[in-house]
């Protein structure tokens, strides 16, 4: 515990780290074509979660329609996302957290602090009620890798 008593931050998964280091260091155009990018780059949704929705977790507390799903394969996460082409920030997001996080173990992942987004000076370019949904994401995305931890 720190002086002030509130509980250390856990640090980032490396390649986490480095993504926030760069939107953090970042000027504000370029964080902006930075998420955007990321929304580009999230890979699609493999055909049999397109086949069987049902396996996707909602996250209503997201503006956007978002759904993930998470597997464990050999020790660590694999994470799929379903968010429409027209919530590019949200994409970005998911993009972001893909990248970073995919093929973590769930130790890590569970142990990301629930806003570290925040250090990533999105406040300027993103709507309180999105980073709202942002956290919410990531706490779904938790809730659904401690499901799959507790349930081996």
């Amino acid at each position: 515990m720190t002086a002030d008593s509130t509980p250390p931050t856990a640090p980032l998964p490396e390649k986490l780290q480095v993504i926030v280091d760069l939107f953090r260091r970042a000027p504000k155009p370029l964080r902006l074509q930075a998420l955007l990018e990321y929304s580009r780059k999230l890979p699609p949704l493999p055909q049999q979660y397109i086949d069987h929705p049902e396996f996707l977790q909602p996250v209503p507390e997201c503006a956007s329609p978002f759904f993930l799903v998470t597997k464990e394969v050999d020790g660590g996460v694999q994470m799929f996302f379903k968010v429409p082409e027209e919530a590019p920030t949200v994409r970005g997001y998911a993009g972001i957290l893909s990248e970073a996080l995919n093929g973590e173990s769930p130790e890590t992942i569970l142990s990301v602090p629930d806003q570290f987004y925040m250090d990533m000076g999105l406040t300027e370019l993103i709507t309180p009620m999105r980073l709202r949904g942002m956290g919410a994401i990531l706490m779904r995305l938790k809730r659904d890798v401690q499901t799959h931890a507790e349930g081996q």
